[in-house]
């Protein structure tokens, strides 16, 4: 029976070729996935150990103290100069160096950003013993020694075009600062070997602008020769103050290695998941392989039978092609999945997101995973046709009775495909009511689509027949390819359920990404009268400088600051918003249930529904307030606003937060000008600004069109992601067609015999094809406008504007690309078919 089975792979090699290719490409994408997470997450945390490579043991605030100082933007908690020098005292300590750093955007000699906004750093340079730093070794120049010198890594030198003695520009918090380049380092910082940069200044000026003169941020202590981190640890967790701690550099380097790895999760599983949908779409190619397989090989089988083979000696034979094919296209997917990864990673490069060099990283866990799913689903898909191959009885063999589908069975496929499409319909309706309905909708999604395919064999004749009247316009061959198309419903509806499942995800996917873009255009548009927005590029806070020069521009006539500040309002951690109460009415179109702005001077809050009625409170409420700074005091609520996902919370006047602050900090300023929106406006804006990269000026429709490029990129990237699955049904269809005319090879010898022509005979396959897909296709955008409705119920729950937008003229273009997947897929068997000799094709068996 082995040597049987091996047999029949041989001499079905082209027949398996597409299921291989099937299997392959869901195999590759799995392997490519884990072997371009592996390689990028080995990189990032290989480069961030080099930074601790100078740090046996580091101070640093409490962790507790360190998380409730960085909510409080501007404020970054210190340790003492005091401790620093006690530090390189201790027992086993070989020196101390005092860090302190913050955001840093450096501009190149066209004033552009260099680097990537987010990984765009500032630090000090602490001189030690000799005059260096060991952190950062000089390529060139000295370091920086007075507040108007700068030094930058080699990196963004060379990106910026920057040379010793030139002048650059850079921000740290909004106002443009110009210093002379002093010196050129070389580090193993891993934020600028992920592309970011690094701008050195002497410890007193990087003190000034992250800190207060005389406190650093982390204390990075080296240890002497034969000393272990853990004894300096010891030694120096006697020194320590109450709101400080100590972490051995090791701790340190496995905590971030445990971060890299936790971020590259969320990216992993999201490609793995559509690796499983492709290998789910892909089971329906096996097992229509399988089948048709078994299908023509009824005699043969019924013969062995009929000389002694038992039915699991059968089964057997057929899992065991099932094994060979799933090793064949694991292998083979593998390798290919190994060139994804490191093409996925040149790609990442070529598109300006740096990745740190490192080698590609094939763990023995990666070869495992994909041998064991190419073979695991191959073996699993070809069960069940093995199984009806078992049941073949063997008088079969005399009469070539080929098994059909009974009529039970057909029922109770209906029965139970009909209570999984309704228990889906009902789980996907309540969780369109419930506050929370993510998981129920989840579930409800699966029931459905699984439903939908069971039932595929019942909606393929009406659906199809609903062609009737455009088939018949191609005459005979028309005529044909519909009757071929429900002759076998079980393989139509395998075929066409492989196309609906990308089709539908897709489909899912655009209406939920239009409609949440439409609902931030109405949301920017109804919730902000403003001209511009001005905030950092990088989202960090603004210098209080930039509302002042922005508020003394000419042409601008309103504006208002938006500061975040840390509060405890009743006992509950809340966030206060300070802006200008006199101008924030012009700024702002708010819906009031209750009050207004124009109550809003000092000891006044206006809320959001939402906060007001969590905390009971009506027009006139008061509320005990604990400022940041720690002092106590009274809000009154003056007005009760709806709240959206751009402006909510608790807003109250600067001038009642100024005395609790001890740094002032904007997230952004709001500005209106005479002109409204205009390029001379924003240039004006710019130009007071100093034309500083790091600062962006956005009108409501700069503001939609970030959210909609971030919408645009997660699509586009899903429906990259997306195309390995439809790729996948496109062999679906291609090896259905083709087995379908190999065992149709008598039926079309005698069309052929009676006078249909080759065109005829090509057509009729052709149409066939175009009949299944664009069945799949209806199906798919069908479930895919009720998934984005359900989806789109829970999302109007959080967005207020969202309303559903059916995107018709992309819903047309699934639709063509559905015709054109059968169209492509039929062209190799409508060729086969054509060139069938037929007198052979008569005498075939």
């Amino acid at each position: 029976m082995f040597r049987t089975a091996l047999r029949n792979v041989l001499a079905h090699k082209a027949r398996l070729l597409m299921t291989v290719l099937a299997v392959l490409l869901g195999v590759a994408f799995v392997s490519g996935t884990l072997v371009f997470t592996n390689t990028i997450s080995d990189a990032f945390q290989k480069s961030s150990q080099k930074g601790f490579d100078n740090v046996d043991v580091a101070i640093q605030p409490h962790t507790a103290d360190r998380d409730r100082e960085e909510r409080r933007p501007g404020h970054a908690p210190k340790l003492s100069q005091h401790l620093l020098d006690q530090a390189g005292k201790v027992p086993g300590a070989a020196s101390a160096t005092g860090s302190v750093s913050g955001f840093a955007a450096v501009a190149d000699k066209h004033g552009k950003l260099v680097g990537e906004g987010f990984n765009s750093t500032g630090a000090n340079y602490y001189p030690g013993p000799g005059g260096k730093d060991a952190r950062y070794p000089l390529k060139d120049g000295r370091a920086p020694q007075a507040a108007g010198e700068i030094a930058l890594d080699a990196k963004t030198a060379d990106r910026g075009g920057y040379k010793v003695g030139d002048t650059v520009r850079l921000s740290v918090d909004g106002p443009v600062l110009e210093k002379k380049l002093t010196g050129v380092f070389t580090t193993d910082d891993g934020n600028v070997s992920a592309g970011g940069s690094l701008a050195l200044f002497d410890t007193a000026t990087a003190q000034k602008l992250y800190a207060t003169p005389g406190e650093f941020g982390e204390i990075d202590v080296k240890a002497a020769p034969g000393t272990s981190q853990a004894a300096l640890k010891t030694a120096i967790d006697k020194i320590l103050p109450r709101d400080a701690e100590a972490t051995t550099g090791q701790q340190l380097a496995d905590d971030q290695a445990k971060m890299i790895a936790q971020g590259m999760d969320g990216m992993k599983t999201g490609m793995l998941a559509f690796a499983g949908i492709s290998l789910f779409v892909g089971i329906f190619i096996i097992a229509n392989t399988f089948t048709m397989l078994v299908a023509q090989r009824t005699k043969e089988l019924a013969l062995m039978r009929a000389v002694g083979a038992s039915r699991r000696q059968v089964t057997r034979s057929v899992l065991i092609e099932a094994f060979v094919v799933g090793a064949v296209a694991a292998v083979t997917g593998l390798l290919v999945g190994i060139g994804i990864g490191a093409g996925l990673r040149s790609l990442l490069n070529g598109a300006g997101a740096t990745v740190p060099d490192g080698p590609l990283v094939i763990s023995p866990g990666t070869v495992v995973t994909s041998l064991v799913v190419g073979i695991v689903v191959t073996v699993l898909a070809a069960w069940l046709p093995g199984r009806r191959a078992a049941k073949i009885p063997p008088v079969a063999a005399m009469n070539s009775v080929h098994a059909v589908a009974t009529t039970r069975s057909l029922v109770v496929r209906n029965t139970i495909g009909a209570l999984l499409s309704g228990a889906g319909i009902a789980a996907a309706l309540a969780a369109t009511g419930m506050k929370d309905g993510k998981t129920v909708l989840g579930i409800g999604a699966g029931l459905l689509l699984i439903g939908v395919f069971v039932l595929t064999p019942l909606l393929s004749r009406p659906l199809i027949a609903a062609a009737a009247p455009v088939l018949n316009l191609f005459g005979i061959s028309g005529k044909l390819a519909r009757q071929n198309a429900v002759r076998n419903p079980r393989r139509t509806a395998a075929t066409a359920s492989a196309l609906m499942i990308g089709l539908t995800l897709i489909t899912g996917l655009t209406v939920i990404a239009g409609s949440v873009q439409q609902a931030i255009d109405k949301m920017a548009t109804s919730a902000i009268k403003a001209d511009y927005v001005v905030s950092m590029a990088s989202h960090t806070p603004l210098s209080p400088d930039v509302a002042k020069k922005l508020a003394s521009t000419p042409g601008v006539t309103v504006s208002s600051p938006l500061r975040m500040s840390a509060s405890r309002i009743d006992g509950d951690h809340e966030s206060l918003t300070g802006v200008d109460g006199k101008s924030i009415k012009e700024l702002t179109k708010l819906d009031f249930t209750a009050g207004s702005f124009d109550g809003l001077t000092a000891g006044k809050a206006v809320v959001d529904e939402s906060t007001a009625k969590s905390h009971g409170w009506k027009l006139g409420s008061t509320a005990n307030a604990t400022f940041e700074d720690g002092k106590q005091g009274k809000l009154t609520v003056a007005g009760i606003y709806k709240g959206n996902a751009l402006m909510r919370g608790i807003m109250v006047d600067t001038k009642t937060l100024a005395p609790h602050q001890s740094v002032v900090n904007d997230q952004q300023v709001m500005v209106k000008t005479k002109v409204g929106t205009s390029e001379s406006a924003k240039d004006s804006l710019r130009t007071a600004l100093g034309d500083n990269p790091a600062i962006q000026i956005q009108d409501k429709k700069d503001i939609s069109n970030d959210i909609a490029k971030v919408i645009s990129l997660v699509l586009n990237m899903l429906y990259g992601l997306l195309a390995m699955a439809v790729v996948v049904a496109v062999l679906g269809v291609v090896n259905t067609l083709a087995m379908s005319v190999f065992e149709r090879s008598q039926e079309i010898g005698m069309l052929r015999a009676i006078g249909l022509d080759r065109k005829g005979i090509k057509r009729m396959v052709r149409l066939e094809s175009l009949v299944i897909s664009l069945f799949g296709g209806v199906l798919g955008v069908g479930l895919g406008v009720f998934f984005g409705w359900a989806a789109g119920e829970l999302i109007g729950k959080s967005l207020g504007t969202y309303e559903m937008v059916l995107p018709w003229g992309r819903m047309a273009v699934f639709l063509l690309m559905a015709a054109l997947v059968g169209v492509l897929a039929a062209l190799w068997p409508a060729r086969r078919a054509a060139k069938l000799n037929m007198l052979a094709a008569i005498k075939a068996e």
